[in-house]
């Protein structure tokens, strides 16, 4: 039956009057109905029509605990009648620095936050600092950066140029920084018979190499822990982070670990970094930092970094980086709030669960004649969609076979979001294993749909 959408249709005119949407060709809207939201509840979305939409992707992996959680809520409001924000140049406040505490009991080793409001922010700060610390130290060759093909760190210049996926960057390249790209460890491409810490043991060489010939000129490698999630929801092995901090404090080049995406449990663990038992020289931090709440990330890093920028004033070795809303307080009471879920709730035990019951009834997708791959890290989970099975020949990306799972994932109420032919699932933790069972089935149907001809 065809959900009713006639409620929305003012909001719908009043939108595409003046709101410019990320991530989006405006002209598709055209076709495509735009889906005005006037409430959230735990994973359910709902229109103005009454329509309820099952957030399989946790709004661009953001929402941990579910739509309007009443504690995070009630958080957020306690804060609100005392303190909204205050300038953190020279002045500071209890939400802020309890959170800061948090954060460094979780990553032992890093011991200073430094905040900004969004990831692609979070990801500027590392690249500076990393820079800038070897500059205050006399090391002023080391500017350049070594990233993963297929990584996405941002859209912002920096971010942007540590970054390898051609659709977000090709357009800007003029503008960015030159930097050196080795190939990913991705499992994707393992060779028939090998493991996953096999093929990423053995991908791990191209780095070696890289290091061994530009350690003198590279500031930091960047990567994504386990889960290149823009880059088609491509997985490798921890072993390859071990071999990379190895290979990192040999070369002596910093490693800045994006968790913007991966961390506070999507993967498994708290943070990916944790599986591997190694500590990054920066990680950065945002989304479920606030429970999908408020725009916050934060960089954590080393003493020894803090330490190479701890001068007299007029040596001018100070980070002079700044946002406007740095550290806000609504924003550091939201964090507080959701890590005092994980921590109560016992929420990562909690998600071991989920994760079997979401990958089982996912792998079940694995004998369809057009998939070549189901694959899980933690609470992510990711289905490979291939024109042929056997020889893994991709759809064509114009075809935007995506784009029809998407249309039937709203006519049946779940919102899917595919990445090119990749069908994922990033829900939030509060899902059920009946509301898992809904995703899983209307995204078999939508692939169905999307592979009929």
């Amino acid at each position: 039956m065809k959900r009713s959408t006639e409620a929305n249709d003012p909001y719908v005119a009043r939108d595409l009057a003046h709101v410019w949407h990320p991530c989006t060709q405006m002209k598709d809207h055209e076709q495509l109905p735009m889906v005005p939201i006037r409430r959230g509840s735990g994973v359910w979305l709902e229109d103005f029509a009454g329509n309820r939409y099952l957030d399989a992707i946790s709004s661009w992996w953001v929402n941990l605990f579910g739509h309007a959680n009443r504690r995070i809520n009630a958080a957020i409001t306690r804060q609100l009648e005392s303190l909204e924000h205050v300038i953190l140049a020279g002045f500071t406040h209890k939400p802020v620095i309890a959170l800061s505490e948090a954060l460094t009991k979780l990553a032992p080793g890093l011991t200073r936050c430094f905040y900004a409001d969004n990831g692609s922010s979070a990801v500027e700060v590392a690249l500076k600092m990393s820079f800038h610390a070897w500059r205050n130290a006399g090391h002023t060759a080391k500017r350049r950066f070594i990233t993963l093909t297929n990584s996405y760190h941002g859209e912002t210049l920096g971010a942007l140029a540590v970054g390898d996926v051609e659709l977000y960057k090709s357009t800007y390249k003029p503008l960015l920084m030159d930097v050196i790209t080795v190939p990913s460890p991705d499992c994707y491409e393992r060779e028939t018979g090998e493991s996953w810490a096999e093929h990423s043991r053995r991908k791990f060489a191209h780095m070696e190499a890289a290091l061994a010939e530009h350690a003198h000129e590279v500031a930091a490698v960047i990567v994504e822990p386990l889960v290149q999630c823009a880059g088609n929801m491509r997985m490798y092995d921890p072993v390859y982070l071990r071999l990379l901090r190895d290979a990192c404090n040999r070369h002596r080049v910093h490693l800045i670990a994006d968790e913007i995406a991966v961390g506070f449990g999507r993967t498994g663990t708290m943070f990916a970094c944790e599986q591997a038992g190694i500590q990054p020289d920066f990680l950065c931090l945002s989304k479920g930092l606030t429970g999908g709440y408020l725009p916050l990330s934060v960089v954590l890093t080393t003493e020894a970094i803090y330490a190479a920028f701890y001068d007299e004033y007029v040596k001018l070795n100070a980070f002079l980086h700044s946002h406007s809303y740095t550290g806000n307080p609504l924003a550091c009471a939201a964090a507080l709030a959701s890590l005092a879920i994980f921590r109560e709730d016992e929420i990562i035990e909690r998600n071991r669960a989920l994760a079997a019951h979401m990958g089982a009834r996912a792998r079940e997708l694995e004998s369809h004649p057009h998939v070549a791959e189901v694959r899980q890290t933690g609470m992510i989970v990711a289905v490979e969609l291939v024109r042929n099975r056997t020889t893994r020949e991709p759809y064509d990306w114009r075809e935007r076979r995506g784009l029809r799972i998407y249309k039937h994932g709203l006519e049946r109420g779940v919102l899917l979001r595919p990445i090119g032919n990749v069908v994922y699932f990033m829900p939030p933790y509060v899902i059920t294993p009946e509301e898992i069972d809904l995703m899983v089935e209307v995204a078999r149907e939508g692939i169905e749909i999307a592979t009929c001809d």
